[in-house]
């Protein structure tokens, strides 16, 4: 079993016991107090020779162990939005990533750019949470969905104002990712099965994407030499986790990573 297997199959133990904790309606109605979703897809709109940036709030991960083990979700949500970050990652995995849909309302009550719930999303009632915790997009990775589930997640998700950060790693993943009408679209630079990563994944598939969606490239930014390659190539947003939790100077780190 592949390390995302794992992660998958806990996530799916762990879905009923939640459906029950807190029942559907009680997010409905949290979501209905809410102001509408902050638009997600504006923030990472192309700038010529700039990226937008996805800045991530991540504790730790399963290839990289703790990243920082005192991370404080809501200072560093704050000063990646106080630093000109586009938008925020915040996730939410608890078992494999530390994280919580308890720091993704922490961060949402801080900052007010647009914020991604960066989980393993395969049910509606994820979707839900995201919208109730303040999220303004969702991820949904292709590896984890069979076609009608992903066309399912992204018309649902469309349905509550959340913008769908549609990933692929692979040219089959992207095929189906194109054909649910993707407007942005995440290549993880990460393998999900080894976890390895590299980014000529994002050179590889980036030919094969038709003019429309905004690509957004994922992992393994450390350098803005790393980040030049994809932008040049034709991307126009990263995601950068580890490289800006680990910076020294997280300010001067987001303006090398977003090519200012």
């Amino acid at each position: 079993m592949s390390i995302l297997d794992e992660i998958v199959q806990h996530k799916r133990e762990q879905l009923a016991a939640r459906k029950t904790a807190v029942p559907r309606r009680d997010l409905v109605a949290r979501s209905a107090m809410l102001a509408p979703p902050r638009d997600f897809e504006r923030a990472l709109t192309p700038r010529r020779g700039r990226a937008r940036l996805i800045a991530e709030v991540k504790r730790a991960s399963p290839s990289r162990g703790v990243l920082k083990g005192d991370l404080d979700p809501v200072a560093l949500a704050d000063s990646y939005a106080r630093h000109g970050a586009d938008a925020i990652s915040v996730l939410t995995d608890t078992k494999y990533f530390r994280g919580s849909l308890d720091d993704l309302a922490a961060v949402r009550a801080a900052v007010d750019v647009p914020l991604l719930r960066k989980d393993f999303v395969f049910d509606e009632y994820q979707l839900w949470e995201a919208r109730a915790a303040g999220a303004d997009a969702v991820l949904l990775i292709v590896a984890i969905l069979a076609p009608a589930e992903l066309a399912e997640l992204a018309a649902a998700a469309k349905g509550l104002g959340l913008a769908a950060l549609v990933e692929c790693h692979t040219a089959a993943e992207l095929d189906m990712a194109l054909a649910v009408g993707a407007r942005v679209i995440g290549i993880n630079n990460r393998d999900l099965a080894t976890f390895e990563t590299r980014i000529d994944t994002t050179l590889a598939l980036l030919p094969q994407i038709p003019p429309g969606p905004i690509v957004v490239s994922e992992s393994g930014f450390f350098t803005d030499a790393d980040v030049r390659r994809v932008i040049d190539a034709g991307a126009h947003a990263v995601l950068v986790g580890e490289g800006l939790v680990k910076a020294a100077d997280v300010a001067a780190k987001i303006r090398e990573l977003s090519l200012a």
